[in-house]
């Protein structure tokens, strides 16, 4: 089938790499394994600590240079083999071809026409590279041995897309070869690439990310050579972190999840061909047919005869676009900023603030998002400024008062404000803290804009500029955004402006709104205090969004069950509520810490690929 496999071993520019002593390569590896393990420094010191790890990586790839297995020829060269294994194992193939598209890299251009919601791609399980195919590979006996293999199914894949590569009778070797070389995850930066990055919000993932892989690295190439299962693996005596990097970038730009055979889970899988696709705004369109037990994917709109045909990673900031996909989104509607919040515990009202904030489901510290659009903020995080913003008074009539109960469901709607002076405060405090987020930067927008009209910007810098850019755009917005809302609510108040009133008649108002309530909501963006965003790996998705059609969705988010019975008699309010919310919080075995602190909470690696 079309041109044999051609792998040889990479060699330096001045020849093949000194020997390195097992003995030497080994301390490297303890010391990395140690310096990555130790506790989360301050953010002052992120920087400092980076350098350090970085450091110790560039030692350990400069003794391993010349060591990689890499494939001869360029990435068009494998093309053709692709398309001839997609066709003999029973995926589509006609209709359109894999093509360069410059800036965008490589995708799928129409070779005919294509109607909206029409089928043009599917893909059978066999041809699919899973966590269920790890497990009955080589990789098997390791996998099933080590727990934290077992609970990190996109480290599996990374290992198992290794192994294969190494085997030069691989059934998946049409498509290993058809991937990157390279890719441009900031994994991939130069050290002054990354540089740009200090003073923006998406700078402590970028940071976490490299010191999670390379921790990840130190602990399985230490597993890989004192392990008894590993001793038949391939990578047993090679192994680089430039391997792995690269291994965890395939994974990392195109994984996702699909149901297992029968249906009754989710597995990560690589999908070879569909995710040749770009992105563009619009749906999800992408499903899996488990009557047809094949990936399955429909046009997102009228495709004319030599057009790209795009598909939606759903609904990504472009920090997550950056850091996991390696490019930048310039039209992308859904983006948004990080912003941390937290009730300090010093907080004269914090035991009151923090029973109102559990009642309507939200923690009292929390990730929110600052979005690119109008308005600014979700229901969720207007609902914890409101009462952030609260007086002693104003948070016992939430607690105490008539109604107390239904007054929670209009804590997240923009129609229900606490009082006047409540929203002049929480804009006020918007506005602040967007302001000075902007002057952390030590550019300013005008000139951000000047440095992007240099023609010899390097892809990974204009990138980075750009979403240095678009950060302080949307801070922009959301200070001006505070000031305009406060202005029209300090007139609202010096004109003696009636205060709109819930009443129970207005729930339908509410059902109609983008507030669910309670406010138990968990959107991309707004996790718990100490959680990355990610998406999670359990959570049945394809293409990054709930989109699995033919599949009963067990979406596992069980809203948090508030007791409300006998508010009313209530004479005063709980003086200490730590333990109530200290229960939210599980407690973890010694084997579930080592798993969470190896894999930087399991799923950096997220689930919406990207193709180069």
């Amino acid at each position: 089938m079309g041109k044999k496999s051609r792998v040889k071993i990479q060699k330096s520019g001045s020849g093949a790499s000194a020997v390195v002593s097992p003995k030497e390569m080994m301390n490297l590896i303890s010391e990395l394994l140690q310096k990555c393990s130790s506790a989360a420094p301050p953010a002052v010191k992120e920087w400092e600590e980076y350098i350090q790890i970085r450091s110790l990586v560039e030692k350990i790839r400069k003794k391993q240079k010349g060591m990689s297995i890499v494939f001869e020829g360029i990435r068009d060269d494998y093309f053709p083999d692709l398309m001839s294994w997609a066709q003999e194992n029973g995926a589509s193939s006609e209709g359109f071809t894999v093509t360069n598209f410059g800036t965008e890299g490589y995708g799928l251009r129409a070779t005919r026409e294509f109607k909206a919601e029409e089928l043009f791609l599917w893909i059978p399980r066999k041809m699919l590279m899973t966590v269920e195919s790890a497990q009955n590979s080589v990789l098997g006996p390791l996998y099933n041995q080590d727990r934290i293999l077992q609970a990190m199914g996109n480290v599996a894949l990374a290992l198992h897309l290794l192994c294969e590569r190494a085997n030069p009778e691989s059934f998946w070797l049409p498509y290993i070869r058809s991937l990157p070389q390279e890719y441009d995850t900031p994994l991939f930066y130069q050290l002054e690439e990354v540089q740009l990055l200090l003073g923006t919000q998406a700078v402590h993932d970028v940071l976490n990310q490299y010191k999670n892989t390379a921790r990840q690295y130190a602990y399985f190439y230490k597993l890989l050579q004192t392990h008894p299962a590993a001793s038949k693996l391939p990578l047993k005596d090679s192994f680089t972190f430039d391997d792995y990097r690269w291994a965890v970038s395939s994974v990392m730009t195109r994984q996702n999840q699909i149901p297992t055979e029968d249906g009754s889970q989710v597995t990560l899988a690589l999908i070879p061909l569909w995710d040749m696709c770009n992105h563009t705004n619009g749906l999800i369109t992408t499903g899996y047919n488990l009557e047809d037990d094949r990936c399955e994917c429909v046009a997102l709109q009228d495709y004319k005869e030599n057009e790209q045909i795009c598909i939606f990673y759903g609904t990504r900031s472009n920090a997550e676009f950056v850091i996991h996909n390696g490019f930048f989104y310039q039209e992308n509607t859904h983006d948004r900023v990080k912003i941390k919040l937290g009730i300090s515990k010093s907080d004269r009202l914090y035991a009151m603030k923090a029973e109102v904030l559990a009642r309507a489901g939200i923690p009292v510290s929390s990730i929110f998002a600052l979005h690119c659009n109008e308005p600014p903020i979700s229901a969720q995080l207007l609902a914890f400024l409101r009462v952030f913003c609260m007086t002693e008074e104003e948070l016992k009539d939430y607690l105490l008062g008539d109604h107390a109960i239904n007054k929670i469901f209009t804590l997240g709607n923009c129609e229900f404000p606490v009082s006047w002076e409540n929203e002049i405060k929480l804009w006020t405090f918007l506005e602040t803290r967007a302001a000075l987020l902007l002057k952390s930067y030590t550019t300013t927008s005008e000139e951000d804009c000047a440095i992007l009209e240099k023609p010899d910007l390097s892809l990974h810098s204009r990138a980075v500029i750009q979403l240095r850019l678009a950060e302080k755009q949307i801070l922009e917005k959301v200070n001006a955004s505070g000031r305009a809302k406060r202005l029209k609510f300090q007139k609202k108040n010096e004109e003696g402006a009636m205060l709109p009133h819930y009443e129970e008649s207005d729930f339908g108002l509410l059902e109609n709104t983008n507030a669910k309530l309670p406010i138990i909501l968990r959107k991309l963006g707004e996790m718990e205090d100490g959680q990355e965003i990610q998406v999670e790996e359990h959570s049945c998705l394809l293409n990054g969004e709930e989109g699995v059609y033919g599949v009963d969705v067990d979406t596992k988010r069980q809203a948090l069950e508030q007791d409300t019975q006998g508010m009313s008699r209530k004479k005063e309010v709980r003086k200490d509520v730590d333990s109530a919310l200290d229960s939210v919080g599980s407690s973890t075995q010694k084997c579930q810490k080592e798993i969470d602190r190896l894999s930087g909470c399991r799923t950096e690696h997220n689930t919406i690929k990207n193709s180069e």
